[in-house]
């Protein structure tokens, strides 16, 4: 993708290079710069392999995610290493993969906020949280506590399905005092998962991300929410419809989690229903590859040059050149739609499905925050014309965050360890350019 911004590689399209109106820019002044900012729980993922016997044994519901108690968590975890079955141990979260993927695909800043332990000794799990965290990830932010960060089992059994075990720690004990508003008013997006309101007792963390969404609400930020897992959007769908509504911008689900929020188990059909709620929607749908659907005024719309898709809507993707718009820049909006199947049609052996749809949401972000850094470097370009909350097109954007996630999919971690490589090595380089 050819995006503005400080780059590696020739190909990406430097602004200071290319437009010579920058030239009047002083060198004390420099260009602005753009970031993300994401909300998590602070996590170390822990992968291994086991049968219903051992779910049984320590009371775990297959196929789900669930809180466990400390005394479960050391017996678990004991367990596991005793008789060595543990594959990985990675950094995780669901916005910590995000803003790490995000900061390897723009080689650029983002930042997380969150708790982490106060005293931090080699080999914890804090230890690890930090190695395997991109430099280009600002921590500076975090709030200190005084105890461990949390843990998430992924037990996998032998049909593939994935059973989550989540010990809390003091993950959700962010207090709202520590949601800095500045940072927050002047970042590109505020990125959030659903994960975030389930709390209880003592704990902060849902208090500190409201708190987190009304400042972003307040200074025009896009907010964007990952719904995380279906179980917890069936316990209240109405309930998450009208949090959508009322405070998220852009929404990240797959066909799953769209069908609990929505009751549409077509990809396309929940998408367009999430349109009612969102300006912008990103739907992974596994092998069925990726759905993107947003508005864009009518006046600005622009055709397809592929050829027009049957589906639930009757030719879908008929505008999916069009930069997304929010809908209320529009003057007549209309809705626009891209589809685009998995890269390569999917690696021939999956790894790892877990941090996938992350990583796709990342490679939006990307987009995002470069629509955002090209803005406040050339205000003036033809690009603004009209207010896109997006750099590129749809069916650009949605094979950009498919191509990022297929990297997830080949590797057993769920981040990436470097960016898209700049020119692939497959005969698949036309993907690109069709």
């Amino acid at each position: 993708m050819k995006f503005p911004g400080r780059r590696r590689h020739k190909h990406y399209f430097p602004v200071e290079d290319k437009d010579p109106l920058l030239d009047q820019i002083s060198s004390e002044d420099g260009l602005k710069r753009s970031y993300i900012c994401g909300i998590d729980q602070i996590v170390v993922d822990i992968e291994a392999k086991v049968d219903q016997a051992f779910l049984d044994e320590f009371g775990l519901q297959r196929g789900m995610s669930q809180v466990i108690e400390s005394e479960v968590t050391n017996a678990l975890y004991d367990r596991l290493k005793r008789e060595n079955m543990i594959d990985y141990e990675f950094a995780g979260g669901t916005i910590g993969n995000t803003m790490h993927n995000y900061s390897v695909l723009a080689d650029d800043r983002s930042v997380l906020l969150g708790v982490m332990s106060e005293n931090i000794k080699i080999g914890s799990y804090a230890y690890k949280f930090l190695c395997n965290t991109s430099s280009r990830v600002d921590l500076d932010y975090l709030q200190p506590v005084d105890g461990p960060i949390g843990r998430c089992f992924t037990l996998i059994d032998d049909t593939g399905e994935r059973t989550f075990a989540i010990s809390p720690g003091l993950m959700n004990h962010l207090k709202p005092e520590s949601i800095p508003e500045q940072l927050i008013a002047n970042a590109s997006a505020l990125v959030i998962s659903a994960y975030l309101m389930r709390t209880s007792g003592d704990e902060t963390m849902t208090e500190a991300t409201l708190q987190a969404v009304k400042y972003a609400n307040e200074a025009n930020v896009p907010v964007v929410l990952s719904l995380g897992t279906k179980f917890l959007i069936e316990q209240d769908p109405k309930w998450w419809a009208e949090f959508v509504e009322k405070h998220v911008d852009i929404l990240a689900m797959n066909e799953e989690e769209g069908e609990a929020i929505t009751g549409f188990s077509d990809p396309l059909l929940a998408a367009d229903k999430a349109l009612d709620w969102v300006d912008l929607v990103i739907c992974t749908a596994g092998p069925k590859g990726l759905v993107m659907a947003g508005y864009v005024d009518d006046e600005f719309k622009r055709e397809t040059e592929y050829p027009l898709l049957p589906g639930a809507i009757a030719e879908f993707n008929q505008y999916e050149f069009s930069r997304s718009m929010r809908k209320g820049a529009c003057v007549n909006p209309i809705k626009v739609y891209a589809h685009t199947a998995p890269y390569m049609g999917g690696p021939d052996s999956i790894k790892n499905t877990n941090g996938a749809g992350d990583c796709a949401l990342a490679a939006v972000l990307h987009d995002l925050s470069a629509n955002e850094y090209h803005k406040m470097n050339v205000p003036n370009s033809a690009k603004h014309e009209h207010t896109a909350i997006t750099y590129s097109s749809l069916a650009q954007i949605s094979k950009y965050a498919n191509r990022a996630s297929y990297e997830v999919l080949v590797q057993h971690s769920p981040r990436l360890s470097r960016g898209l490589p700049e020119r692939e090595d497959s005969l698949e380089q036309a993907y690109w350019e069709q």
